[in-house]
Protein backbone atom coordinates (compact mmCIF):
# COMPACT_ATOMS: atom_id res chain seq x y z
CA UNK A 1 0.00 0.00 0.00
CA UNK A 2 1.19 3.60 -0.68
CA UNK A 3 2.51 5.18 2.38
CA UNK A 4 0.90 8.24 0.96
CA UNK A 5 -2.48 7.24 1.73
CA UNK A 6 -1.66 6.94 5.48
CA UNK A 7 -1.91 10.87 5.34
CA UNK A 8 -5.40 12.49 6.33
CA UNK A 9 -7.07 12.75 3.42
CA UNK A 10 -7.42 16.88 4.18
CA UNK A 11 -3.57 17.01 3.82
CA UNK A 12 -4.19 15.17 0.61
CA UNK A 13 -6.57 17.48 -1.00
CA UNK A 14 -4.58 20.60 -0.39
CA UNK A 15 -3.46 21.99 -3.74
CA UNK A 16 0.03 23.51 -2.95
CA UNK A 17 0.38 27.69 -2.96
CA UNK A 18 1.92 28.52 -6.60
CA UNK A 19 4.35 31.65 -5.97
CA UNK A 20 5.29 34.24 -8.45
CA UNK A 21 7.47 32.58 -11.15
CA UNK A 22 11.04 33.08 -10.26
CA UNK A 23 13.34 34.95 -12.60
CA UNK A 24 16.37 31.91 -13.01
CA UNK A 25 13.01 29.47 -13.91
CA UNK A 26 11.93 31.92 -16.87
CA UNK A 27 15.39 32.69 -17.95
CA UNK A 28 15.89 28.95 -17.81
CA UNK A 29 12.89 27.92 -19.84
CA UNK A 30 13.03 31.20 -22.59
CA UNK A 31 16.45 30.97 -23.11
CA UNK A 32 16.79 34.69 -21.33
CA UNK A 33 19.43 36.93 -19.98
CA UNK A 34 18.21 36.95 -16.42
CA UNK A 35 19.16 40.90 -16.42
CA UNK A 36 17.02 42.02 -18.94
CA UNK A 37 13.74 40.27 -16.99
CA UNK A 38 11.32 42.43 -15.32
CA UNK A 39 9.33 40.52 -12.37
CA UNK A 40 6.18 42.38 -11.01
CA UNK A 41 4.49 38.87 -10.01
CA UNK A 42 5.49 39.10 -6.13
CA UNK A 43 4.58 42.64 -4.45
CA UNK A 44 7.87 42.53 -3.82
CA UNK A 45 9.94 46.42 -2.93
CA UNK A 46 11.29 47.70 -5.86
CA UNK A 47 13.69 49.56 -3.89
CA UNK A 48 15.74 46.53 -2.65
CA UNK A 49 16.67 46.74 0.82
CA UNK A 50 17.46 50.05 3.04
CA UNK A 51 20.90 51.04 3.54
CA UNK A 52 20.52 50.78 7.60
CA UNK A 53 19.06 47.18 6.98
CA UNK A 54 22.15 46.17 4.87
CA UNK A 55 24.63 47.24 7.36
CA UNK A 56 22.56 45.26 10.17
CA UNK A 57 23.20 42.00 7.57
CA UNK A 58 26.65 42.18 7.27
CA UNK A 59 26.46 42.83 11.08
CA UNK A 60 25.37 39.52 11.70
CA UNK A 61 26.97 37.49 9.56
CA UNK A 62 29.63 36.99 12.29
CA UNK A 63 27.33 35.22 14.29
CA UNK A 64 25.80 32.95 12.36
CA UNK A 65 27.27 29.77 14.24
CA UNK A 66 25.32 30.98 17.03
CA UNK A 67 21.31 30.52 17.63
CA UNK A 68 19.27 33.41 16.82
CA UNK A 69 17.17 34.59 19.99
CA UNK A 70 14.34 32.36 20.02
CA UNK A 71 12.57 35.35 22.00
CA UNK A 72 13.35 38.07 19.76
CA UNK A 73 13.86 40.36 22.61
CA UNK A 74 14.96 43.37 20.62
CA UNK A 75 12.93 43.34 17.84
CA UNK A 76 9.60 42.68 19.99
CA UNK A 77 10.83 46.04 22.50
CA UNK A 78 11.59 48.05 19.38
CA UNK A 79 7.95 47.06 17.98
CA UNK A 80 6.45 47.47 21.39
CA UNK A 81 7.85 51.06 21.33
CA UNK A 82 6.41 51.63 17.82
CA UNK A 83 3.00 50.24 18.30
CA UNK A 84 2.66 50.52 22.28
CA UNK A 85 1.59 47.49 23.24
CA UNK A 86 3.49 45.31 25.58
CA UNK A 87 5.93 43.04 23.83
CA UNK A 88 4.21 39.93 25.74
CA UNK A 89 1.38 40.46 23.38
CA UNK A 90 3.82 40.50 20.28
CA UNK A 91 5.15 37.24 18.23
CA UNK A 92 7.54 37.49 15.67
CA UNK A 93 7.22 34.68 12.76
CA UNK A 94 8.66 33.49 9.47
CA UNK A 95 6.88 36.25 7.10
CA UNK A 96 2.99 37.20 7.75
CA UNK A 97 2.13 33.77 6.94
CA UNK A 98 3.93 32.27 9.72
CA UNK A 99 1.54 33.64 12.12
CA UNK A 100 -1.11 33.14 9.95
CA UNK A 101 -0.05 29.31 10.70
CA UNK A 102 0.64 30.05 14.38
CA UNK A 103 -3.13 30.52 14.66
CA UNK A 104 -4.50 28.39 13.15
CA UNK A 105 -2.49 25.78 14.77
CA UNK A 106 -3.77 27.00 18.25
CA UNK A 107 -7.34 27.54 17.44
CA UNK A 108 -8.41 25.26 14.54
CA UNK A 109 -9.44 21.67 14.78
CA UNK A 110 -11.10 19.27 12.01
CA UNK A 111 -14.96 20.44 14.07
CA UNK A 112 -14.04 23.66 13.74
CA UNK A 113 -14.72 26.24 10.99
CA UNK A 114 -13.15 29.71 9.55
CA UNK A 115 -13.87 32.16 7.65
CA UNK A 116 -13.04 33.80 4.89
CA UNK A 117 -13.85 36.23 1.68
CA UNK A 118 -13.85 34.87 -1.58
CA UNK A 119 -10.71 36.50 -3.78
CA UNK A 120 -8.57 36.74 -0.14
CA UNK A 121 -5.36 35.83 0.70
CA UNK A 122 -4.71 31.76 -0.63
CA UNK A 123 -3.13 31.36 3.00
CA UNK A 124 -6.14 31.50 4.36
CA UNK A 125 -7.90 28.24 2.51
CA UNK A 126 -4.32 26.64 3.28
CA UNK A 127 -4.11 27.04 6.83
CA UNK A 128 -7.33 26.00 7.50
CA UNK A 129 -7.38 22.89 5.26
CA UNK A 130 -4.06 22.03 6.68
CA UNK A 131 -5.93 21.93 10.24
CA UNK A 132 -9.05 19.40 8.81
CA UNK A 133 -10.98 22.47 9.33
CA UNK A 134 -14.13 23.36 7.08
CA UNK A 135 -13.38 26.88 5.50
CA UNK A 136 -16.61 29.28 4.72
CA UNK A 137 -16.21 31.04 1.86
CA UNK A 138 -17.88 34.62 1.85
CA UNK A 139 -18.92 35.68 -1.81
CA UNK A 140 -17.00 39.22 -2.26
CA UNK A 141 -18.38 42.19 -3.09
CA UNK A 142 -16.75 44.45 -5.57
CA UNK A 143 -13.79 41.83 -5.31
CA UNK A 144 -13.76 42.74 -1.50
CA UNK A 145 -14.97 42.28 1.79
CA UNK A 146 -18.69 41.93 2.33
CA UNK A 147 -18.17 42.49 6.23
CA UNK A 148 -22.06 41.89 6.98
CA UNK A 149 -21.64 38.68 5.22
CA UNK A 150 -19.31 37.73 6.77
CA UNK A 151 -20.54 38.35 10.33
CA UNK A 152 -23.95 36.64 9.18
CA UNK A 153 -21.55 33.52 7.61
CA UNK A 154 -19.86 32.80 11.36
CA UNK A 155 -21.13 29.42 12.69
CA UNK A 156 -21.20 28.88 16.31
CA UNK A 157 -17.78 26.12 15.20
CA UNK A 158 -16.48 28.98 13.84
CA UNK A 159 -12.86 29.94 15.66
CA UNK A 160 -11.41 32.37 13.20
CA UNK A 161 -12.15 34.86 10.70
CA UNK A 162 -10.02 35.97 8.68
CA UNK A 163 -10.10 40.00 7.00
CA UNK A 164 -6.58 40.92 5.21
CA UNK A 165 -6.91 45.31 4.99
CA UNK A 166 -5.87 46.07 1.87
CA UNK A 167 -6.52 42.57 0.17
CA UNK A 168 -4.78 40.56 -2.03
CA UNK A 169 -4.40 39.80 -4.82
CA UNK A 170 -7.56 42.89 -5.55
CA UNK A 171 -5.83 45.58 -2.91
CA UNK A 172 -9.63 46.22 -2.02
CA UNK A 173 -9.54 48.29 1.10
CA UNK A 174 -11.54 48.83 3.95
CA UNK A 175 -12.45 51.65 6.39
CA UNK A 176 -11.07 51.99 9.55
CA UNK A 177 -14.59 52.49 11.01
CA UNK A 178 -16.05 49.61 9.15
CA UNK A 179 -13.36 47.22 10.57
CA UNK A 180 -13.44 48.06 13.69
CA UNK A 181 -17.19 47.87 13.73
CA UNK A 182 -16.83 44.57 12.53
CA UNK A 183 -15.19 43.12 15.14
CA UNK A 184 -16.67 44.45 17.66
CA UNK A 185 -19.76 42.75 16.48
CA UNK A 186 -17.96 39.03 15.76
CA UNK A 187 -18.49 36.79 18.93
CA UNK A 188 -15.55 37.08 21.45
CA UNK A 189 -15.27 33.81 21.22
CA UNK A 190 -13.75 33.81 17.44
CA UNK A 191 -10.59 35.26 16.59
CA UNK A 192 -10.39 38.07 14.43
CA UNK A 193 -7.28 37.98 12.35
CA UNK A 194 -6.64 41.75 10.67
CA UNK A 195 -4.01 41.04 8.05
CA UNK A 196 -2.51 44.57 7.36
CA UNK A 197 0.61 42.90 5.12
CA UNK A 198 0.17 46.34 2.86
CA UNK A 199 -0.41 48.74 5.63
CA UNK A 200 2.66 50.80 4.85
CA UNK A 201 1.34 51.55 1.46
CA UNK A 202 -1.79 53.22 2.93
CA UNK A 203 -2.28 56.80 2.59
CA UNK A 204 -1.29 58.71 6.10
CA UNK A 205 -5.19 59.67 6.11
CA UNK A 206 -6.44 55.64 5.63
CA UNK A 207 -4.20 54.30 7.84
CA UNK A 208 -5.34 53.13 11.40
CA UNK A 209 -4.16 52.87 14.41
CA UNK A 210 -5.43 49.57 14.55
CA UNK A 211 -2.83 48.68 17.88
CA UNK A 212 -5.67 50.88 20.10
CA UNK A 213 -8.17 48.04 18.77
CA UNK A 214 -6.49 45.49 21.59
CA UNK A 215 -7.42 47.46 24.21
CA UNK A 216 -10.70 47.00 23.61
CA UNK A 217 -11.01 43.57 21.72
CA UNK A 218 -9.36 40.39 23.65
CA UNK A 219 -10.00 38.21 20.09
CA UNK A 220 -8.50 40.09 17.63
CA UNK A 221 -4.54 39.50 16.13
CA UNK A 222 -2.95 42.00 13.78
CA UNK A 223 -0.89 40.46 11.73
CA UNK A 224 1.59 43.15 9.60
CA UNK A 225 5.74 42.07 7.61
CA UNK A 226 8.44 43.39 6.89
CA UNK A 227 8.28 41.74 3.34
CA UNK A 228 6.92 45.10 1.44
CA UNK A 229 7.56 48.10 2.22
CA UNK A 230 10.48 47.31 4.26
CA UNK A 231 11.73 44.89 1.48
CA UNK A 232 13.02 42.39 3.44
CA UNK A 233 11.18 39.72 1.66
CA UNK A 234 14.01 37.65 0.99
CA UNK A 235 14.42 37.13 5.00
CA UNK A 236 10.60 36.09 5.93
CA UNK A 237 10.14 38.02 8.87
CA UNK A 238 6.51 39.29 10.05
CA UNK A 239 4.89 39.73 13.51
CA UNK A 240 1.59 39.72 15.17
CA UNK A 241 0.09 41.95 18.04
CA UNK A 242 -2.33 40.68 19.84
CA UNK A 243 -3.24 40.09 23.92
CA UNK A 244 -0.81 37.80 25.81
CA UNK A 245 -2.89 35.56 26.48
CA UNK A 246 -2.94 35.09 23.05
CA UNK A 247 0.52 35.61 22.41
CA UNK A 248 1.30 32.76 24.43
CA UNK A 249 -1.20 30.26 23.13
CA UNK A 250 1.09 31.16 19.55
CA UNK A 251 4.52 30.38 21.03
CA UNK A 252 3.24 27.62 22.22
CA UNK A 253 2.44 25.98 18.67
CA UNK A 254 5.52 27.99 16.92
CA UNK A 255 8.90 26.85 16.22
CA UNK A 256 11.60 27.51 18.17
CA UNK A 257 14.19 29.65 16.19
CA UNK A 258 11.71 30.57 13.76
CA UNK A 259 13.18 33.63 12.86
CA UNK A 260 16.95 34.00 11.81
CA UNK A 261 19.55 36.35 13.20
CA UNK A 262 19.94 38.10 10.00
CA UNK A 263 15.88 38.38 9.86
CA UNK A 264 16.26 39.70 13.05
CA UNK A 265 19.15 42.01 12.83
CA UNK A 266 17.84 43.37 9.81
CA UNK A 267 14.12 43.82 10.59
CA UNK A 268 15.05 46.06 13.40
CA UNK A 269 17.39 48.23 11.33
CA UNK A 270 14.74 48.36 8.77
CA UNK A 271 11.93 49.22 11.28
CA UNK A 272 13.90 52.39 12.23
CA UNK A 273 14.78 53.47 8.67
CA UNK A 274 11.19 55.21 8.33
CA UNK A 275 13.29 57.63 5.66
CA UNK A 276 13.69 54.33 3.24
CA UNK A 277 9.89 53.41 4.10
CA UNK A 278 8.58 56.58 2.96
CA UNK A 279 10.81 56.68 0.27
CA UNK A 280 8.92 53.39 -0.83
CA UNK A 281 5.67 54.81 -0.56
CA UNK A 282 6.04 57.77 -2.40
CA UNK A 283 7.81 55.68 -5.46
CA UNK A 284 4.75 53.41 -4.94
CA UNK A 285 2.22 56.20 -5.14
CA UNK A 286 3.90 57.36 -8.52
CA UNK A 287 3.97 54.44 -9.72
CA UNK A 288 0.50 53.33 -9.24
CA UNK A 289 -0.69 56.44 -10.78
CA UNK A 290 1.81 55.71 -14.32
CA UNK A 291 0.30 52.15 -14.14
CA UNK A 292 -3.12 53.51 -14.28
CA UNK A 293 -2.54 55.86 -17.04
CA UNK A 294 -1.39 53.00 -19.22
CA UNK A 295 -4.27 51.07 -18.48
CA UNK A 296 -6.51 53.95 -19.61
CA UNK A 297 -4.51 54.84 -22.70
CA UNK A 298 -4.70 51.16 -23.45
CA UNK A 299 -8.49 50.68 -22.74
CA UNK A 300 -8.16 47.99 -20.28
CA UNK A 301 -10.19 48.44 -16.79
CA UNK A 302 -8.74 47.56 -13.34
CA UNK A 303 -9.78 47.32 -9.50
CA UNK A 304 -8.70 50.31 -7.68
CA UNK A 305 -5.84 49.48 -5.35
CA UNK A 306 -4.59 50.26 -2.00
CA UNK A 307 -1.56 48.10 -2.14
CA UNK A 308 1.46 47.94 -3.87
CA UNK A 309 -0.31 45.93 -6.86
CA UNK A 310 -3.17 46.34 -8.68
CA UNK A 311 -5.34 43.97 -10.87
CA UNK A 312 -6.19 45.10 -14.44
CA UNK A 313 -8.66 43.11 -16.92
CA UNK A 314 -8.27 41.67 -19.89
CA UNK A 315 -11.55 40.84 -21.99
CA UNK A 316 -11.82 38.21 -24.50
CA UNK A 317 -14.08 39.57 -26.18
CA UNK A 318 -13.68 40.91 -30.22
CA UNK A 319 -10.80 38.42 -31.22
CA UNK A 320 -8.28 39.83 -28.14
CA UNK A 321 -6.37 37.21 -26.12
CA UNK A 322 -7.67 36.61 -22.67
CA UNK A 323 -5.61 36.56 -19.72
CA UNK A 324 -4.18 33.60 -20.05
CA UNK A 325 -2.70 34.24 -23.02
CA UNK A 326 -1.70 37.48 -22.33
CA UNK A 327 0.17 36.13 -19.08
CA UNK A 328 2.70 33.70 -21.91
CA UNK A 329 2.97 36.70 -24.25
CA UNK A 330 4.88 38.60 -21.26
CA UNK A 331 7.10 35.74 -19.97
CA UNK A 332 8.32 35.62 -23.70
CA UNK A 333 9.08 39.55 -23.62
CA UNK A 334 11.27 38.81 -20.27
CA UNK A 335 8.15 40.61 -17.85
CA UNK A 336 6.62 38.27 -15.35
CA UNK A 337 2.94 39.14 -13.60
CA UNK A 338 1.11 37.04 -11.62
CA UNK A 339 -2.07 35.37 -13.03
CA UNK A 340 -4.92 34.83 -10.27
CA UNK A 341 -7.52 32.39 -12.00
CA UNK A 342 -6.75 30.41 -8.65
CA UNK A 343 -8.42 33.23 -7.02
CA UNK A 344 -11.24 33.06 -8.73
CA UNK A 345 -10.26 35.66 -11.44
CA UNK A 346 -9.91 34.29 -14.81
CA UNK A 347 -10.21 37.18 -16.51
CA UNK A 348 -7.42 39.61 -14.37
CA UNK A 349 -3.31 39.47 -14.15
CA UNK A 350 -1.89 41.23 -11.22
CA UNK A 351 1.40 43.58 -11.55
CA UNK A 352 3.38 44.58 -8.69
CA UNK A 353 3.90 48.58 -9.05
CA UNK A 354 7.93 48.50 -9.94
CA UNK A 355 10.21 51.59 -10.96
CA UNK A 356 9.37 54.06 -13.42
CA UNK A 357 11.71 52.12 -15.81
CA UNK A 358 10.28 48.76 -14.99
CA UNK A 359 6.47 49.90 -15.14
CA UNK A 360 7.38 51.29 -18.73
CA UNK A 361 9.17 48.35 -19.94
CA UNK A 362 5.50 46.30 -18.78
CA UNK A 363 3.05 48.79 -20.18
CA UNK A 364 5.31 48.79 -23.32
CA UNK A 365 4.93 44.46 -23.35
CA UNK A 366 1.35 44.84 -22.61
CA UNK A 367 0.73 46.34 -25.60
CA UNK A 368 2.42 44.55 -27.66
CA UNK A 369 1.19 41.00 -26.22
CA UNK A 370 -2.57 42.96 -26.78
Amino acid sequence: MDICEFSPAYIRVIAPYQPGKPISELAREMGLDEAKIVKLASNENPLGISPRARAAIEGAIAELSRYPDGNAFELKAALSRRYRVPAEGIVVGNGSNDLLELVAGAFLTPEATSVYSRHAFAVYPLATQARGARGIVVPARNYGHDLDAMLAAIAPDTRIVFVANPNNPTGTFLTAAETERFISRVPENVVVVLDEAYNEYLPPELRADSARWLERHENLVITRTFSKAYGLAGLRVGFGLMAPRVADLLNRVRQPFNVNSVALAAALAALEDQAFVEQSYALNRSGMAQLEAGFRELGLGWIPSAGNFICFAIPESGGQPGAGAVYKKLLKQGVIVRPVAGYEMPGHLRVTVGTEAENRIFLEALRLAL
